[in-house]
């Protein structure tokens, strides 16, 4: 009796963890099919998207504790307030966890030996947190949401993830040629455009004004074309390091 009462909830909660689960992974067979000199290990990838997880965790902590002392001190309703809380707590603190989590599970691994690989580690690390964090918005809010997230969340941290993974293995590159000080500027850089474009990307997203929406659309669409076109461009000049 009580099978039949909770099957359809049951169903429906499989439905939207589904809904929140699937954009990701398309986009993660798409970069991982993008790879042409070495695939990546599964074992690698999966810890990869493990570390994504766990870096949704430590940024929802970060956040939490940060929005509470910028609540105690700007006014919610000033501009100041969003700059902060969207470049200063929300960007900042979900980069760097990623990037925190990319570089302990990746920097010294062995697999880490071609261009790409540091895109491939830092889009799936990203997709990790997207995933993690599209399952709870569904759960919360419904189905409407795992549409609406498939075509701009979700895809949103998979091009931070690109940019991010880009300057990474350059990085690693000028790293392994015994340029240490270019190295750490790429990784700087790694960190520094993936949270200018998540800011901008969620204050854009915030924005109430006259016309916003189109502004959020451009944005994105700006942001998604270059991330793709960066991706096929190293995933064609892919090369040992």
């Amino acid at each position: 009796m009580f099978y039949f009462l909770l099957a359809p909830i049951m169903m429906y909660n499989g439905i939207l963890i589904a809904a929140a689960v699937i954009p990701a992974v398309v986009l993660m067979v798409k970069v991982y099919k993008l790879d042409r000199l070495e695939k990546e290990s599964t074992v690698l990838l999966r810890n990869l998207v493990v570390a994504g997880i766990l870096s949704s965790l430590l940024a929802l902590v970060e956040e939490r504790v940060l929005s509470i002392i910028l609540n105690g001190f700007v006014s919610a309703d000033s501009y100041l307030y969003n700059i902060i809380l969207y470049f200063g707590i929300v960007a900042i603190c979900e980069e760097s966890s990623k990037y925190y989590f990319l570089k302990k599970r990746t920097w010294n691994n062995p697999e880490f030996n071609c261009l790409y690989d540091g895109v491939v580690y830092a889009v799936f690390v990203s997709l990790g947190f997207a995933l993690w964090e599209n399952i709870s918005y569904v759960m919360m809010y419904g189905f409407s949401t795992a549409i609406v997230r498939a075509v701009t969340a979700i895809p949103g941290h998979a091009c931070f993830g690109v940019f991010m993974g880009v300057f990474y293995s350059f990085a690693k590159s000028a790293d392994n040629a015994g340029y240490h000080t270019e190295a750490a500027s790429y990784r700087l850089l790694s960190v520094i455009v993936s949270v200018l474009l998540h800011g901008a990307y969620d204050y854009i997203a915030s924005m109430e004004n006259a016309g916003s929406g189109w502004y959020f659309l451009i944005f994105i669409a700006v942001l998604f074309v270059v991330a793709f076109y960066l991706l096929g461009k190293i995933s064609k000049e892919d090369r040992f390091i």
